[in-house]
């Protein structure tokens, strides 16, 4: 399996500041401004002052929004 580790310095280093779609599987996308990711722990901004917190081990893919 891979090691999920690596992605939070990742997305700290290239992604922060970014608006971003991130893909867990099945339905579940989330869309929104990378404001933070700790502790295993992405946040981000979905619309002005409203945050989804996602488990960095349950990201499948993670890109930059080209439509934002």
């Amino acid at each position: 399996m891979e090691d999920k580790s690596k992605i939070q310095p990742f997305i700290v280093e290239h992604l922060l500041g970014k608006d971003v779609i991130v893909y867990c599987g099945g339905i579940l996308t989330f869309r929104g401004n990378v404001k933070a990711c700790s502790d295993g722990v992405l946040t981000l901004e979905i619309t002005k002052d409203r945050y989804s917190h996602v488990s960095v081990d349950s990201i499948i893919t993670i890109k930059y929004d080209e439509d934002s």
